[in-house]
């Protein structure tokens, strides 16, 4: 439902691009690590995974379990909600790896968290948390870096900002672009972060440095 939702969503607030690297893998059971920029950019990385056949479960803060409808949904398509802070924090990979050893592909966000900047320009992913690397390190799967671009031209900044965005988004159609590394067989979380970093330039359209 939400894959769908998606990408019957995201055409309306721009246009999107989808592109891959000639090594994509996509292969079931594969960890899906991707930058997170805007509350927005689960929608638009939903919709460019659904146009390519993938429907992952995505790790997700557990406040969202508790929002009416979406809630329901969630459970139902097998989402991981991850509770920070708890007692219950370790049981989202737990979920998320079987999960993976089901065969379904996973959604995680590296960073774990939205960058604190109020600006709408494009920043190369923050620091890591470990729970991709752990995730990575404790099932063996492949890490299929995925770089995102143009969420924060529809929503960031304060709350009002963000409202505001998403209700001129269909006038002002900001393009977005989602670019799909080739598969990271490792559980370092620097070259981890890197590979990231590199779908993100892609996406962004910044050159690599030399």
């Amino acid at each position: 439902m939400l894959s769908r939702l998606a990408t019957a969503l995201v055409p309306a607030f721009g246009p999107l691009t989808v592109t891959t690297d000639p090594a994509a893998e996509l292969a079931p059971g594969s960890i899906i690590a991707a930058n997170h920029t805007s509350l927005a950019d689960p929608a638009i990385v939903l919709a460019a995974l659904d146009r390519l056949g993938l429907r992952p479960a995505v790790l997700a803060t557990a406040g969202l379990w508790r929002v009416p409808l979406l809630g329901a949904a969630l459970v139902r398509e097998g989402h991981i909600p991850v509770r920070r802070g708890t007692a219950r924090a370790g049981e989202a990979l737990d979920g998320a790896a079987r999960a993976l050893a089901a065969g379904r592909s996973v959604l995680i966000y590296g960073e774990g968290g939205l960058p604190h900047r109020r600006d709408s320009g494009e920043a190369p992913p923050e620091r890591f948390r470990s729970g991709l690397a752990r995730l990575a390190a404790a099932t063996g799967a492949p890490v299929l870096p995925l770089g995102q671009a143009g969420a924060r031209r529809l929503s960031s900044g304060s709350a009002a900002k963000q409202v505001a965005g998403l209700a001129t988004g269909p006038l002002r159609r900001p393009g977005f672009h989602v670019h799909l590394g080739a598969p990271v067989r490792a559980a370092d979380p620097a070259v981890l972060h890197a590979a990231v970093t590199a779908a993100w330039q892609v996406a962004a359209g910044v050159p690599a440095a030399a």
